[in-house]
């Protein structure tokens, strides 16, 4: 079952001598077990191709962008259409508005939205935003959330200072009085509570929001006069067709979106209530591509997908059957899984793994049988999957686990 990968091999080597470290950022494969390709040839669909040809069922979808398939005909002609008639110019397409629009009336809690291009700079913006709202520095934030990778907030300090990450107080995901407590420990200098739709930490457990959780960071923002906000960068329409804690039945003020609003292309926004409009009209802001049209379009055609398909009960269906699918096989052969979190958003974990060898073993098995699994990060369900890409999936994980307990 072993995978060429010479081609893979020497673009590493090349890579070497001309960007720090080889690679950088979410998608070095440093920290993933031997034999992951670092550098692909294409994607459609589901599905990817590494450059030395091995095709993989791809549960990472980009690390999250690809909702509706790699390579989607009506995104991507709307996308190459716009592009024609102009994309990063020297003043915004109407399409901007039109995909302003078409968000604001997607997501409850929107009046008005603010694009950039990384899920950085819109979880940056609504720093800002809640800072001029409120006239408060001090922010508080979940242990192990992530909010991007700007030095106020990436998870490797390397290179930062103490003072950017100033006014931060911590707190555990779904403990009220933990965040109680955080909230009055910043006492009136609060001006944001920054909220994960789902606990999405890498190495350990999902969890979903519990209500009473959620509800408390509300209260406690309307009594403080801070302003919550929901960072649905990486859950974003994959668990509603609104904001993610619609589920839980709360509104933030801000959200912050992107990977899956335009299907993979590169947008990303911040979404505001009524009460932010002001504050968010007084920072500055801004970027070179952040008002390149092209992305916008693919956007604007995404939002109709959304709305007009079954995309979501299709994605949440066949999570639910590959998770069930991969319990019963690891149980077949004498392992116990931890699937956690939503079904859509699926991370599988060992049971007795402290080390995550039976996971790295059994994702590089995955692997070498086409499978693209991550043993430590939450992968996503597309909506160009199949039942028999589910059901081959299933297949290689029976095939996976028997060779781990042979071994």
């Amino acid at each position: 079952m072993s995978r060429v990968n010479s081609m893979d091999l020497a673009l590493r080597a090349r890579a070497e001598a001309v960007i720090p470290g080889g690679m950088y950022g979410h998608q070095s494969v440093a920290l993933m077990p031997e034999g992951y390709p670092q550098f692909f040839a294409r994607a459609e669909g589901a599905h990817l191709w590494d450059v030395d040809g091995n095709r993989y069922l791809d549960f990472m979808c980009g690390y999250g962008p690809n909702l509706f398939g790699y390579g989607h005909a009506a995104i991507d002609g709307a996308y190459i259409d716009q592009l024609r008639k102009g994309d990063a110019m020297t003043g915004p397409a109407a399409v901007m508005v039109e995909f302003a629009e078409a968000l604001v009336g997607q997501v409850a809690h929107a009046d008005w939205a603010m694009f950039c291009k990384n899920g950085s700079d819109a979880n940056t913006m609504a720093l800002m935003t809640a800072r001029a709202h409120t006239g408060r520095k001090t922010v508080v934030l979940a242990h192990g959330a992530y909010h991007g990778a700007q030095p106020w907030s990436t998870p490797v300090p390397a290179g930062t200072t103490p003072d950017d990450r100033a006014n931060q107080i911590f707190c555990e995901y779904n403990d009220v009085e933990s965040l109680e407590k955080a909230v009055k420990q910043a006492g009136d200098d609060l001006a944001a509570i920054f909220a994960s739709p789902i606990k999405h930490d890498v190495f350990v457990d999902q969890q979903l929001p519990a209500p009473e959780y959620a509800a408390a960071a509300r209260r406690l923002c309307d009594q403080s006069g801070a302003l919550l906000v929901v960072d649905d960068v990486r859950a974003g329409f994959r668990l509603a067709r609104d904001c993610s804690w619609s589920l839980v039945d709360v509104k933030p003020d801000l959200s912050c979106w992107g990977k899956a609003i335009a299907n993979g292309h590169p947008i990303s926004a911040l979404l505001g209530a009524d009460v932010a409009r002001k504050a968010a009209s007084s920072i500055y802001v801004t970027g070179s591509y952040w008002f390149a049209a092209a992305a916008m379009a693919a956007g604007v055609e995404t939002l109709k997908l959304i709305r007009e398909t079954d995309y979501l009960e299709h994605t949440r269906r066949l999570g639910l059957a590959l998770r069930e699918g991969f319990a019963a096989a690891a149980a077949r052969h004498g392992f116990s899984l931890r699937q956690t979190g939503p079904a859509e958003l699926p991370l599988i974990m060992f049971d007795e793994d402290p080390g995550l060898k039976k996971g790295y073993a059994w994702c590089a098995d995955m692997m070498r049988r086409g499978v693209y699994l991550h043993p430590w990060h939450n992968m996503f369900i597309c909506q160009a999957m199949t039942d028999a890409d589910i059901a081959g999936a299933v297949e290689a994980a029976d095939g996976a686990f028997a060779a781990l307990k042979a071994a």
